[in-house]
């Protein structure tokens, strides 16, 4: 066998002077051309070219399959320019070899073998090997990606399904298995086409060795997990998607990682990765490792995985996940388990610029994308420009909607006139952020119950207030989120080890949640006022807000100036009591016929079926401000859409 210093001039390297000085510099944002397992062809030899991060190591090998995991047989080689990477090239490696990275450290006499951490294709867990691959696919979805800049944009009519794939249906007849990439694709496009959602949004796909982690305890950043088939499978779920016109967002967690030997925690005997202070290197809440973003070639990892999605799976945004663990250096810590930074303060600094390089790269290589913030404090400007002071992002989840929202709805119809402000206070603040309103997997889990279940009352009441909060939140400014089940009122806490509850489907008033929500998605569509200004304070305005009595609000959604703007206007009035309210007085800005768009009462979404057949006439009577109104009847629990007719 040749030694490490025979080999050290017949190495090969994909790593030019640029890239090296790029990396250190933390601004690569495409690593994953460089490190990692490629195939390459060398003096006229088939193999492939490894390369890995390991700064600290005394010998750095190749093992696998293909030499029997002898950790002797293929020695790496230390670059010269101090990079701390190792490379080897071996002839004969196949596509689907599996491998590891056997690393002896300098210190501690510690030696371990490692996943690699830019390998695209993972052993089916719970093995943990990382598997040569390479990402050929011939691409269908040239139309969508022409044109997925309107369909991104912060003016389109962006509503989200979010999914969580090993649980979103499974095959009983076979042991409950998953669905494969490929087979869940016809199902879920025709599912979320039928509903009228305009994107899908993924819990974490990037390899994690925890199912039960749903994804949030990631190992492999560049690799889809092999749970549902290969890369090019998960190609294939994406372009079908995207042909069938639906946008796909991948939640993604650059907050932590997990500590399992193979991943990346003490990858070459040091704290390489993350910090070594477990006061900002170990997340208590989770018992995760956090990355130390002050590393320029950490973040240059970071960096380049978000861009490797965007480019090579055609990603159409990246929501990014537990960014407020990032933004404060005392999240979950008690009184001095924590280090303030060089100001004395608690905002992490090298989180900070790392959010906004990662966003600015983002922009500049895909500006047709968009990037999600899942923020739940008050930090300012998250969805603003870097070049404004904020952090950059796209969107930013508005947790502080959908916890009041929720709150206010789980009171007794008969109390919520106690608590009015709390259905009322998110417009105060909805125009300092580009939001999205969020019902998320996170409000369905651990003991909180599904949606249905926080709803009061008998069966018709629940459902009844549901359709409330979902024409409520499709009314309110903003971009919609729902997560699976929710849909259609599924009635049991979200497992993820099985299969949504779709035999409900079968009840009348379970199907009727899913028409009702059908019909809020096409109207969202349809209306410009209900999405094109969702973000600036002209696209909203109050009528009533002070019926608290009553507990019924009422406001107007406009559309941009244009031609058309007299009649680009909705008025929504909500009654949140089970009291049917007859002859409301609601002030409106034009006199006219106003025609009623959508009922949550209707009996084809197993309402009591009362309203104002199909729509009421202005009268001359002030009220509101205005000098025409509208003497309405509110059915109980509901939400009324109304538009002036036009002609």
């Amino acid at each position: 066998m040749p030694s490490v210093q025979a080999q050290t001039t017949q190495v090969p390297s994909l790593l030019a002077e640029h890239d090296v000085y790029l990396f250190r510099e933390g601004t690569h944002c495409r690593l994953y051309e460089k490190l990692g397992a490629h195939f390459a062809t060398v003096d006229g030899v088939a193999g492939v070219q490894f390369a890995v991060w390991a700064p600290n190591a005394a010998r750095v090998s190749v093992i696998g399959d293909f030499n029997g995991w002898a950790k002797d047989a293929h020695p790496c080689v230390p670059r010269t320019d101090h990079s701390g990477i190792w490379e080897c090239f071996i002839p004969g490696v196949q596509q689907g070899d599996v491998y590891k990275f056997h690393i002896q450290s300098r210190h501690q006499g510690y030696a371990v073998d490692k996943a690699d951490p830019f390998a695209i294709y993972a052993e089916l867990p719970p093995r943990t090997g990382s598997r040569v691959w390479a990402l050929d696919y011939a691409w269908g979805d040239q139309d969508w990606m022409a044109r997925r800049r309107s369909a991104n944009a912060l003016d389109a009519p962006i509503s989200v399904y979010e999914v969580h794939l090993g649980s979103w249906r499974r095959v009983p007849e076979e042991g409950q298995r998953f669905l494969s990439y490929r087979e869940i694709a016809p199902l879920l496009a025709e599912h979320v086409q039928a509903l009228g959602f305009t994107h899908v949004e993924l819990l974490p796909i990037m390899e994690h060795p925890f199912y039960g982690s749903w994804g949030y305890q990631t190992t492999g950043y560049f690799a889809p997990t092999s749970r549902y088939g290969t890369p090019q499978d998960f190609m294939y779920l994406v372009d079908y998607l995207h042909q069938a016109g639906i946008g796909v967002i991948l939640d993604w967690v650059p907050s932590h990682f997990p500590t399992d030997a193979h991943g990346l925690a003490f990858f070459d005997g040091t704290h390489l990765f993350e910090h070594a202070d477990p006061r900002q290197g170990f997340h208590p809440e989770w018992n995760s490792a956090i990355f130390n973003y002050g590393r320029n070639e950490v973040r240059a990892f970071l960096l380049s995985s978000a861009l490797f999605w965007l480019e090579h799976y055609h990603i159409d945004g990246l929501r990014v996940d537990a960014v407020a663990s990032m933004l404060y250096l005392d999240y979950a810590r008690p009184e001095g388990g924590w280090i303030p930074n060089h100001y004395g303060g608690r905002e992490n600094l090298d989180a900070i610029e790392f959010l906004r390089q990662l966003n600015t790269a983002a922009y500049r290589d895909h500006p047709d994308i968009q990037t999600y913030a899942e923020e739940s404090t008050a930090w300012p400007m998250v969805s603003r420009p870097v070049s404004m002071g904020g952090l950059g992002f796209g969107l930013k989840w508005n947790m502080g909607w959908m916890h009041d929202t929720l709150r206010y709805l789980q009171h007794d119809p008969l109390y919520r006139r106690h608590h009015h402000g709390q259905i009322s206070f998110s417009i105060w603040y909805a125009f300092s952020e580009n939001f999205i309103l969020p019902l998320s997997h996170d409000e369905v889990v651990h003991g909180k119950g599904a949606l249905i279940g926080k709803m009061p009352g008998d069966e018709w009441q629940q459902f009844a207030n549901l359709r409330v909060l979902y024409g409520f939140m499709w009314a309110h400014p903003g971009k919609k989120l729902l997560f699976m089940g929710g849909e259609f009122g599924q009635r049991r806490e979200w497992q993820h080890e099985e299969s949504l509850e779709w035999h409900v489907l079968q009840y009348p008033l379970h199907a009727c949640v899913q028409r009702w929500v059908s019909d809020l998605n096409r109207c969202q569509r349809a209306q410009p006022a209900l999405h094109a200004q969702d973000f600036v304070p002209e696209g909203f305005a109050w009528v009533d807000f002070h019926d608290w009595e009553a507990s019924v609000l009422s406001f107007l959604r406009r559309g941009p100036e244009g031609q058309d703007a007299e009649q680009d206007v909705v008025l929504i009035v909500c009654n949140f009591t089970p009291v049917p309210r007859a002859h409301y007085r609601i002030g409106v800005p034009q006199a006219g016929y106003w025609q009623e768009l959508l009922n949550s009462d209707a009996t084809a979404y197993g309402g009591s079926g009362m309203g104002n057949g199909g729509g009421a006439h202005t009268e001359a009577v002030p009220a509101h401000g205005y000098a025409q109104s509208l003497s309405l009847l509110l059915p109980p629990l509901s939400v009324l859409y109304l538009k002036p007719a036009s002609g």
